[in-house]
């Protein structure tokens, strides 16, 4: 085997291009997934195989190895095995593996796992010396220096975003759903290949509301329970386990990062749009909101809205009130304040737009309605009790507001009302 390895001049290249890039290093990194790839070559070159080939071997059945090997000191290989084969969401020894080298890339041992395999007989026995990296002493050390080298930099990936390992090294886009307890969230479920995909959301439910899922996507998680490899109903099991209780989704975007197809799931899609020919993937959400209106902060999009005033209002706070508590408030003529407005899953956040300090927060459960006078479109208020541990005596305020159009008021109106509409079953 020649001195040279162009899989080791590769690696070093895709070093390089990371170093280049910001730190930490995470699942967005541009050059990751190469890096990744050309490190899984060089892992699985040269592994020997059986030789009827009834099951291949690749590198994770030696890495699992590890412990049986290592000084008792090694716990913490040990320890990281554990973790990978207690990992719900990859099947296969192709993802189990994938999932030990990031999790090594995390915890910066992927070159102490690569060394005790270099100093151990016995696992070498898995590398023909003639065609591998690891099996052969000239090329192993400079494939350890370049291991050492990792060492020294700083990652921080997802490893809850492993659902797709088992198929590929690209990941797709992940992001959290929560909402509140209610009867029905309005999402319709096609179990595919052990995947819980989104076919439908239902006009005026709860998720349709909160849009957040599109059409397509896949539910990974729900309140931390995998849903990688689940049959038939076991999302309704675990819903019926949390009913009552606020619920967190970790979806799957069917699409990626460009914009385009997360290309994994394209086999799925294909499957399911040939067994249901209604199905057709979501790209927006019904009301897209107009960025220029818009502000995001912490992944979430706040309305830019400015805060006019309260008042009191006594001790009724019925829809009826607002009639006199938005003219009560005009009349104070007080300086409009520039607010981010975030209208959440569970409550409603008022903060100050220069310095991001939070002025007030309201759960629906204290909010007793929401509305504007015909005459003023781009107005509206609702109603909070001041003293919610205290009934009897408790009075009522009356927030206004200001958006940037009717419409704007309009949908803040609709969401801050389907907020204590569906909460309120709960209380």
């Amino acid at each position: 085997m020649s001195a040279k390895e162009p899989l080791l001049g590769t690696l070093k290249v895709c070093i390089l291009n990371l170093q280049g890039s910001s730190s930490p290093y995470t699942d967005t990194s541009p050059h990751l997934q190469s890096f990744c790839e050309v490190l899984e070559m060089i892992l699985r070159k040269g592994i020997k195989q059986p030789v009827l080939g009834f099951k291949r071997k690749d590198y994770w059945h030696w890495l699992e190895q590890l412990p049986q090997v290592t000084h008792p000191s090694m716990t913490l290989l040990s320890m990281m095995i554990e973790k990978t084969n207690s990992c719900e969401k990859v099947l296969t020894a192709q993802g189990r593996g994938r999932y030990f080298l990031r999790l090594a890339l995390n915890r910066k041992l992927l070159a102490v796992a690569v060394k005790q395999l270099i100093r151990s007989s016995r696992l070498l026995e898995w590398y023909d010396p003639m065609t591998s990296i690891l099996g052969n002493e000239d090329l192993s050390e400079p494939f350890l220096s370049l291991m050492l080298v990792v060492t020294e930099m700083n990652f921080s990936l997802d490893l809850q975003n492993s659902s797709f390992l088992d198929e590929s090294w690209q990941l797709p886009v992940c992001l959290t759903y929560e909402t509140v307890p209610c009867r029905e969230l309005g999402m319709v479920l096609r179990y595919l290949d052990g995947r819980i995909f989104i076919v439908n959301v239902l006009p005026q439910s709860q998720a349709a509301v909160d849009e957040v899922v599109l059409v397509g996507d896949v539910i990974d998680e729900i309140n931390g329970s995998s849903l990688r490899n689940a049959c038939n109903g076991q999302a309704g099991t675990v819903l019926q386990k949390y009913k009552g209780k606020p619920l967190s989704f970790r979806l799957i975007r069917w699409k990626w990062h460009d914009g385009g197809m997360y290309k994994p799931l394209l086999p799925y899609l294909k499957i399911l749009q040939e067994k249901i020919p209604s199905f057709q993937l979501q790209h927006e959400h019904t009301h897209k909101e107009k960025k220029e209106d818009r502000c995001l902060q912490g992944g979430r999009l706040l309305y830019n809205l400015r805060y006019l005033g309260h008042v009191n209002v006594g001790k009724y706070g019925s829809k009826e009130v607002l009639d006199q508590g938005i003219p009560m408030v005009l009349e104070k003529h007080l300086p409009r304040q520039e607010v981010l407005f975030d209208v959440k899953e569970t409550e409603v956040v008022v903060q100050e737009k220069a310095a991001s300090k939070v002025l007030f927060r309201y759960s629906y459960t204290d909010i007793s309605c929401v509305g504007r006078r015909l005459d003023s479109n781009n107005l509206f208020a609702f109603c909070s009790v001041v003293s919610p541990e205290s009934s009897e005596q408790s009075t009522f305020d009356c927030l206004v507001f200001e958006s940037n159009t009717e419409d704007e008021s309009e949908e803040i109106i609709r969401r801050i009302a389907a907020g204590f509409k569906h909460t309120e079953w709960f209380v």
